[in-house]
């Protein structure tokens, strides 16, 4: 009884921890603004909002029970870094950054390969930046996406719990990292050293292919600074948010963006 009742309260917990710092991520980027938006707000977040709910539901019907299923077999068969070390908390710690660093070479992977690139594309093409741009993915993209996390799953050795941890942190990192949110005093510096900044992701959305290709990290900002991608010196009021190509207006709009990957004329 006193273990459910813990179990419960610490869910509720978790719950209200993650609606207070989604909160407190939509206030700051809206008092605190990093650049000066360029097209009407409403209009764009709707499309955002929309594309971001049709990915959860491909998440909620691929993604979850295959990772899952993956995750459960690693903790019943011992398998993978978390339980090569130990399955403590030295083994949970590593297995938690090998997923991060799984999704780094992921996302290098995505603007490299055409193939890919023609789903990403869909999330670059957003021509401002704010919380919801976290949310602007191809629903195909997570299908696309889903044999490398079930690679990270299994390589990582994740069990359940940890993976859930994990997703929770990637998802609120991935909110904070697209807020169009200007830090305070050094913080922007102190913070991009460790985790993934709105002013470093900002550079990595620039139309700029020399800018594009850096700042890949999305989660841990360390693999950028050991990997030598890392860029800071790019000021936010002169980036272009978008991608540069023809077509990229065509595909701002929420059916040409889904219709995009199967075209000819999207790649980069």
């Amino acid at each position: 009884m006193i273990a459910r009742m813990a179990s419960r309260f610490l869910k509720a917990l978790g719950v209200t921890v993650t609606v207070g710092a989604v909160g407190a991520i939509l206030l700051a980027e809206r008092a605190r603004p990093l650049r000066k938006q360029k097209r009407e707000a409403l209009p764009r977040i709707a499309r955002n909002v929309a594309m971001g709910a049709a990915c959860q539901a491909m998440i909620a019907a691929a993604e979850v029970p295959a990772t899952q299923a993956v995750a459960r077999r690693n903790a019943e068969q011992g398998r993978g870094i978390q339980h090569w070390l130990g399955g403590g908390m030295l083994g949970k710690t590593a297995a938690f950054l090998a997923m991060d660093y799984g999704f780094y070479l992921w996302h290098i992977t995505t603007h490299k390969v055409p193939f890919l690139w023609r789903f990403h594309r869909v999330h670059h093409i957003d021509p401002d930046m704010d919380a919801s741009t976290a949310l602007r993915f191809h629903f195909a993209d997570m299908l696309v996406s889903l044999p490398w996390r079930l690679v990270q799953v299994r390589v990582s050795g994740v069990d359940p719990e940890t993976l859930k941890r994990w997703q929770g942190f990637f998802l609120l990192s991935v909110l904070f990292h697209h807020s169009n949110t200007r830090l305070p005093g050094g913080w922007e510096k102190t913070l991009s050293k460790v985790v993934t900044t709105p002013a470093m992701h900002g550079i990595h959305h620039s139309r700029k292919l020399s800018e594009m290709d850096s700042n890949w990290s999305s989660g841990v900002a360390i693999w950028d600074h050991l990997h030598g991608t890392y860029r800071d010196h790019v000021k936010q009021e002169d980036i272009v948010i978008g991608v540069d190509d023809p077509q990229a207006e065509r595909d701002t709009e929420l059916l040409p963006a889904l219709l995009a990957p199967a075209r000819e004329d999207g790649g980069r």
